[in-house]
């Protein structure tokens, strides 16, 4: 049971992510050398550029109270067909296209079974992730393709000395954070979220609103896959898998709420991919075992999770407070 006074501690749990983080590195850092230099953090920085693009779409999604599960799936299937087009010898910027293409398409069908067909978000992509994977096996053969040295090529280039993932990840990142907090489409989109029927009765355009949020995730995850195949350079019949989850947590431990209408971009989301990006880095470093990876995942999303439903508990309970304190 969270205390009367919930302003105190809704400030708190703000500031939990940023907690979680300095614990992980004064950890890691304690266990072993290797966690706390430079060329290290530049590691997780780039292998976190995937998931913070993935999650930033997902972000987006979770504002209007919605979900999609299939992210994971729609990389795959980009990367499929990218990986067919580069081993038939077409150009690099071609299949990126491509990728980005699929991407917006599987954004629209969600978007579609959503707003047009009126489907749970939860049940209508989990059912195109099933249908994603199904296709990228069928594109694949279920087989690993291992891909031109182009792919790898953009994976480890550099720009003015920085990786270009990053620059690629830090683009999405700032416009979609602009988006939201500089636009009449961000506040809506939060206002969507907060409550649905109070923003369609306020004349807003709900439906259009909702499927931008998805084709938003869509274009998204055709970004994080070409990130995610840069840095791996092959695509393998498990590519993308559960990206959904690892983006949704992202979000959810950056602040953005399950229940709608509340998050940023940016720290939040982003902070929450480095976090979740440093911890698996760091129990690689250590050399934990393997086995513990699935349960210390469970792990995060449950604190995720409880964080989410903390947070939530003391805004409404400050909300309740400042409401009588008006009244009164």
């Amino acid at each position: 049971m969270i205390a009367p006074n919930s302003r105190p501690l809704l400030r708190l749990l703000d500031f939990a992510p940023v907690a979680l983080f300095a614990a992980v590195v004064l950890v890691f850092g304690l266990l072993s050398d290797k966690f706390l230099t430079v060329a290290n953090f530049t590691q997780i920085l780039v292998q976190s550029s995937s998931t913070a693009v993935v999650a930033v779409g997902m972000t987006y999604v979770l504002l209007t109270a919605g979900v999609d599960l299939s992210v994971g799936a729609i990389m795959f299937v980009g990367a499929g067909i990218a990986g067919k087009m580069a081993l038939g010898g077409q150009p690099l910027p071609l299949c990126l296209l491509v990728m980005i293409a699929v991407g917006v398409l599987g954004g629209a069908v969600n978007a579609f079974l959503v707003t047009r067909l009126k489907l749970v978000a939860f049940i209508a992509t989990l059912a195109t992730l099933y249908i994603g994977r199904c296709i990228g096996r069928w594109i694949t053969e279920t087989r690993a393709m291992n891909l031109p040295d182009s792919f790898l090529a953009l994976g480890s280039a550099k720009w003015s000395g920085v990786p270009v993932p990053l620059w690629i990840a830090g683009a999405v990142i700032l416009l979609a954070q602009l988006v939201l907090s500089n636009t009449p489409f961000g506040r809506q989109l939060y206002a969507l979220g907060n409550n649905a029927d109070a923003a369609k009765k306020a004349g807003l355009r709900t439906t259009r609103l909702l499927a931008a949020a998805y084709i938003i995730c869509g274009l998204c995850a055709g970004l994080g896959g070409i990130l995610a195949l840069s840095q791996l350079g092959s695509v393998s019949p498990k590519f993308g898998e559960l990206y959904e989850f690892d983006a949704i947590t992202a979000a959810v431990l950056g602040g953005t709420s399950l229940f709608g209408g509340r998050g940023k971009v940016f720290p939040g989301t982003v902070l929450g991919a480095v976090l979740l990006k440093s911890i698996f880095n760091g129990l690689v470093i250590v050399q934990a075992d393997p086995y513990l990876y699935p349960l210390i995942t469970s792990g995060i999303i449950f604190l995720a999770v409880l964080l989410d439903s903390a947070r939530r508990e003391a805004q409404t309970r400050w909300s309740v407070r400042r409401i009588c304190a008006n009244a009164s």
